[in-house]
């Protein structure tokens, strides 16, 4: 079997990328154990964000205070299970020190912008020419919500960063929040609406759409798992899956949370782990948010989609073999309740899910320095669904040998040697 491209992962980002080599004339084959868009992969349970704006960390100075009381309440914001906590100390320590001061926290947001910046625009794009335009609201807006201007001013070094990298935003106050979000409760009173940023109706329909369009044009699938690289003298030669080798010049490491051992066969070695995340979505109409929200002192994200009003946020460090923990999905729902009073529950379902995080936040994105051919599009953490776009462009151009259009020295694997 051959191949120009053999792209690992058929989630969000492989699509993205399968499409871009597509336009540039390469043949193409994905590789993937489960269905695009099922619910076995990250991009189908997030909070469909198309956050251009969202270039501040996970971490941030100070954090570590916090950690210590979030360790001992299991349902806390973030969680860490005890049996992992020895595997997951390593993460832990370099997440912290990621953004230790407000230096580095502007660092990582100028890089991460670069990766951001109109991304609404560039899914719309994606969208309409494989027939989901549907899918993507490019012009929707996001908001923050908090119970008082307290709340937001707490969170001031992200918001004058995210200024100062030209981002706009509008603060709303009490009546006029109301307004904009009449089935809120009445306790949130402080709003910040950012309105170059979108959101995705579906994101497991849209990836499954983006896949059935690439299959469309000519790209394989082949359901398998990617276990090694046969390469000579540092040329890439095969990828080695579960159902045999496929001969190709390039191959692009888009495998989500499962990524990390297959860079290592590429000569980078890199902090991955899972920030698993749930969610619960009540299904149907009802009560819920006009435009998407983030509350800021539940830390979660409230949206509407297609399927019903979904809760999704928080994190948990725990690996990808543990089985889940479905109270914290219980706690998403009892943040739906009290942010939207009469919200009916009656049809709730939950989801767990991974999200591939490296400790700073940012993606790798670039070349595999063992082996020749190899490129990295893998760690998108809380960024993946809105990133893709850009990524799935960036990882085509460094496998045809073109420029790249934003500068990845940021995004390097090699920056944890």
């Amino acid at each position: 079997m051959r191949s120009d491209a053999v792209i690992i992962g058929a989630g969000v980002i492989g699509a993205q990328t399968a499409l871009q080599l597509l336009d540039r004339g390469l043949t193409v084959t994905l590789v993937d154990p489960g269905p695009p868009g099922g619910e076995q992969a990250a991009s189908y349970g997030n909070a469909a964000w198309l956050s251009s704006h969202s270039v501040i960390p996970p971490s941030s100075p100070g954090v570590w205070r916090q950690v210590p009381r979030w360790l001992r309440d299991p349902l806390g914001p973030l969680a860490v299970r005890p049996s992992y906590l020895p595997r997951a100390l390593p993460w832990l320590w370099r997440y912290l020190r990621s953004a230790s001061t407000p230096a580095k926290v502007e660092a990582i947001a100028r890089a991460l912008r670069t990766l951001l910046v109109d991304a609404p625009a560039l899914h719309a794009e994606v969208a309409a020419k494989a027939g989901l335009a549907h899918l993507i609201d490019a012009k929707s807006g996001l908001m923050h919500v908090y119970t008082d201007r307290a709340g937001f001013e707490a969170e001031a070094l992200g918001w004058r960063i995210r200024r100062d990298l030209g981002i706009v935003f509008e603060e709303i106050e009490s009546e006029a929040l109301a307004e904009r979000q009449p089935d809120l409760s009445r306790e949130y009173r402080f709003g910040v609406f950012v309105p170059e940023a979108g959101h995705c109706r579906n994101p497991g329909a849209y990836v499954a759409g983006l896949v059935a369009h690439a299959e469309s044009r000519g790209a394989r699938r082949i359901a398998a798992r990617a276990l090694d690289f046969r390469h000579s003298g540092g040329r890439l030669g095969a990828v080695v899956t579960t159902q045999g080798e496929i001969d190709c010049g390039t191959a692009i490491i888009a495998a989500g949370v499962r990524s990390g051992p297959l860079a290592a066969k590429a000569g980078d070695r890199v902090p991955l782990d899972s920030e698993r995340g749930y969610h619960a979505i009540a299904e149907g109409d009802g009560p819920g948010p006009t435009t998407p929200i983030m509350v800021g002192d539940r830390k979660v994200v409230i949206t509407r989609l297609e399927q019903g009003v979904r809760c999704a946020g928080q994190v948990e460090i725990g690996g990808i073999e543990a089985l889940p923990d479905w109270r914290r999905a219980e706690i998403l729902k009892s943040h739906l309740v009290a942010m939207f009073p009469g919200i009916d529950t009656s049809r709730i379902r939950f989801w767990m899910g991974h999200r591939p995080s490296t400790p700073d936040g940012i993606p790798c994105i670039g070349a595999a320095s063992g082996v020749a051919g190899v490129v990295h599009a893998f760690g998108h953490g809380h960024i993946g669904l809105v990133s893709s776009a850009r990524t799935g462009r960036l990882a085509a151009q460094l496998a045809t040998g073109e420029a790249p259009e934003i500068d990845l020295t940021p995004f390097s694997a090699q920056r944890f040697s």
